[in-house]
């Protein structure tokens, strides 16, 4: 899907009527002097330069559609912050990099804090297994804890990840090509155990 829309921007700017090299520097000069005008159009006129500036990163964990949103995002502000005192290109370069970097960062971030969540997830849950079979009953928040070496808030939020992630992906529901019901699926204390309500 992000790929379509990237597709269909691709269409999109190649209307754009292309900017000579003395239309923007006109609108540079204008731009430093604070023209609104002047700076939609040297926007608009810079956003296939844009697109080359991020080339490079074709294939990184960000889609493109993604990538060229934080470029344009920064191509933006840097026509904004334009006053002349240094070259447009290096402005522009130096501008749409960060945002880009800035982004890919913080994706990498996000998805080493999901699957930290996932890993305590597991444990979480193997730990549940085996309490239940050793109590012969689902054990309590303040079980778990104790086990787990955590606070009783701490394993309450890993449950309401957990919960989260089954209602999100629809986990947990009969499937009628096994047969349905809990029985095809096995125990499973997240699913069978632990309740919202509870949380």
């Amino acid at each position: 899907m992000a790929e379509n829309f990237f597709e269909m921007y691709l269409e999109e700017i190649g209307d754009i009527a292309p900017m000579t090299l003395e239309e923007e520097s006109v609108l540079l000069e204008k731009t430093a002097r604070g023209d609104g005008d002047a700076r939609s159009r040297l926007v608009e006129g810079s956003l296939k330069k844009v697109l080359d500036l991020v080339a490079e990163y074709q294939g990184s964990e960000l889609p493109m559609s993604d990538i060229v949103q934080e470029a344009n995002t920064a191509l933006m502000l840097a026509a904004v912050e334009y006053d002349a005192s240094e070259e447009w290109e290096g402005l522009l370069e130096r501008r749409v990099k960060e945002g880009v970097e800035l982004a890919l960062k913080e994706q990498k971030a996000e998805h080493e804090i999901e699957e930290n969540m996932a890993a305590r997830v597991n444990v979480l849950q193997t730990v549940s297994q085996m309490l239940a079979a050793e109590l012969g009953r689902e054990a309590s928040v303040e079980e778990l804890a104790a086990k787990m070496k955590m606070t009783e808030d701490e394993i309450k939020d890993i449950m309401k990840l957990a919960l989260n992630a089954i209602t999100v992906h629809g986990e947990g529901q009969a499937d009628p090509a096994d047969g349905g019901g809990d029985q095809a699926l096995g125990h499973n204390p997240v699913r069978d155990g632990w309740s919202l309500e509870e949380l």
